[in-house]
């Protein structure tokens, strides 16, 4: 089996541009020179190795170094890839002081690069691509465990009208919304072709909505160990990044898909099921749970396996999108494939969260 969950070397650093993914740099530098204030020009550019779906690229400059992220090119699902989105919720967010990268600009001109992009900060800093955190004490390795806790917690609380945000998403009926929308464009991916497992998941989750449950926060969507980076000596997350998933969602939900570490196997995603956290310092899956409950002030989560069985779908879902790319040849990622390898264990994975869920219903 392929191990992607944690192999560093795969997912870290940058490469050379990958072959469909080209930019002009003298148009990119003329249009940085219009936009972003004391942008001298582009030494380099190099392509990020990590990210399924939205290329991102490094941009070595005199001044500073910068990130750019695009929309894929060629044929692309409608609603997917918003990168205007991702620029709006982090700069939105940076204002309030919550770690995110400074945006320098957004470019919706598909003539500039050949697709729209956003400009943002570099951020130093370290990326967990293990979620077992090696290297480090267990005393740190637990700090780190509880900055992620306070980072979504934080997140969740934050009075998304009151920062422009009103309209980044819908109140209400999260789950029914949500569970369309992936079944839907689950179903429309005719490339990727239809899972007998994965029909039974949506079938279930439809029927097993939790009643009165409309809570509403900021959602990342993505919030993994490896979607952030640590200042590189403390244990403090200082950005969290890739929110092409974020939106006006369930909190509860958000929080779930974080915590699914404690259930997804690392050759997955950055997972801690065959870990032993006991000797390393990690708080068990009952007590991070508690711990965002405090922060948040929620009295526990009676639904909290409902929403693990969602975000096990969700995911499925978004590994089944990845499928339709590689078939389509617009994948951006050179570990596309190997996630299509895995997708059979993680549809598998989701059905048997679906049926724990439904014994505990």
């Amino acid at each position: 089996m392929t191990d992607i969950g944690s192999n560093e070397n795969a997912n870290t650093g940058t490469t050379e541009i990958r072959e469909g993914h080209e930019i002009n740099r003298e148009s990119l530098s003329a249009w940085m020179r219009d936009n972003i204030p004391d942008f001298e020009g582009i030494s380099d550019v190099r392509q990020f190795k990590g990210g399924q779906s939205n290329p991102t690229y490094k941009l070595l400059a005199a001044e500073r170094n910068y990130v750019l992220r695009r929309k894929p090119p060629g044929k692309l699902l409608k609603g997917a890839h918003a990168i205007e989105r991702e620029a709006k919720v982090l700069t939105c967010l940076g204002g309030t002081g919550f770690p995110v990268p400074q945006v320098y600009g957004l470019c919706e001109d598909e003539s500039i690069i050949g697709s729209p992009f956003y400009v943002m900060e570099m951020v130093d800093g370290r990326v967990i691509w293990d979620a077992s955190i090696p290297d480090v004490t267990n005393a740190e390795r637990a700090a780190m465990y509880d900055a992620m806790n306070e980072v979504i917690a934080r997140l969740h609380c934050i009075d998304y009208t009151s920062i422009g945000l009103a309209d980044y998403g819908r109140s209400g009926n999260f789950f029914a919304r949500q569970i369309d929308r992936w079944s839907r464009q689950y179903r429309d991916d005719v490339d990727a072709g239809r899972d007998e497992t994965l029909e039974r998941v949506i079938e279930w989750l439809r029927e097993n909505i939790p009643a009165a449950d409309d809570m509403t926060s900021i959602v990342h969507g993505d919030f993994r160990i490896d979607n952030m980076k640590f200042h590189a000596t403390e244990p403090r997350v200082v950005a969290v990044l890739d929110w092409e998933l974020s939106t006006l969602g369930h909190p509860g939900a958000d929080f779930a898909y974080h915590a699914m570490m404690y259930r997804m196997p690392p050759h997955i995603v950055a997972g801690l099921s065959e870990t032993n956290i006991a000797e390393l310092g990690i708080p068990t899956e009952e007590e991070y749970l508690a711990s965002y409950c405090r922060r948040t002030g929620r009295n526990g989560m009676p639904a909290y396996e409902y929403y693990l069985a969602f975000n096990f779908f969700r995911l499925a879902a978004i590994f089944h999108g990845i499928k339709g790319r590689v078939i389509r040849g617009n994948a951006s990622s050179a570990q596309a494939r190997q996630r299509v390898q895995i997708l059979p264990e993680l549809v598998d994975l989701a059905w048997r969260q679906v049926v724990k869920a439904g014994r505990q219903a």
